[in-house]
């Protein structure tokens, strides 16, 4: 796919349809403001979003936080171009870059990677969360969701049926459905619960737990002592 657009619709479909992919997609980011308006109370952040896709997280942001700071990143020139329209005149950064080449030091208070580390492959993905972990303050949370991987074959197997009788009752074409699933392993690489909370401490995180799963989905975070 052209632009280093890794999701399965271009940039102007994705808002239309990301919501008959994704399960609950509106109560992740429920989700994600939770623990950030938790562990910040009323604070102002600085907030980097890496893999900000269409620029929905920042959207909701600046209408539920106060920052010092907003930066958006992405490697995908048509997602940021899309990010910047639906954010125009606000005070915000964008970077044409993925957080597998983000070189910030003790920057922000909240970095978040929602949906993207899962395009890449091991190596790849322990660099992204190390930079990740870097452009962090210390006190800095560290918010990831992920298509993960079930721990066994059989729940696999019964997971990838759950998600196609999900995305047929969203009005998915049948042909869509099973491009979707022909992804998982090909296009995107998930790793289980167990390996995100050790690749979390790996990298650093005294504080590294999973606080949210649904379907494919799940919620991690990492805070930065």
């Amino acid at each position: 796919m052209s632009d280093k657009n890794k999701t399965p619709f271009t940039a102007a479909e994705y808002d239309l349809n990301i919501r008959k992919v994704i399960p609950m997609y509106d109560m992740i980011y429920d989700q994600i403001f939770d623990l950030i308006k938790t562990v910040f109370q009323n604070e102002k952040i600085a907030l980097l979003d890496t893999g900000c896709g269409s620029g929905n997280l920042g959207a909701r942001a600046v209408k539920e936080l106060e920052l010092s700071e907003l930066m958006l990143c992405d490697p995908s020139e048509s997602m940021l171009a899309v990010a910047e329209q639906k954010l125009a005149g606000r005070n915000i950064s964008f970077v044409k870059a993925g957080s597998e080449e983000l070189d910030f030091k003790e920057q922000f208070d909240v970095v978040t990677a929602i949906q993207s580390h899962n395009y890449f492959d091991r190596a790849t993905r322990e660099k992204a969360v190390a930079n990740c972990y870097k452009a962090l303050k210390k006190g800095g949370l560290f918010i990831c969701f992920e298509n993960t991987a079930p721990f066994s074959e059989d729940g696999k197997n019964l997971l990838l049926e759950r998600v196609k009788s999900f995305q047929r009752d969203a009005g998915r074409s049948e042909d869509d459905v099973q491009a979707h699933i022909a992804r998982y392993g090909t296009e995107f690489f998930p790793i289980n619960v167990r390996e995100h909370l050790e690749l979390l401490e790996k990298t650093g995180f005294t504080c590294a737990e999973i606080f949210w799963h649904s379907y494919m989905q799940s919620g991690f975070y990492g805070i930065k002592r």
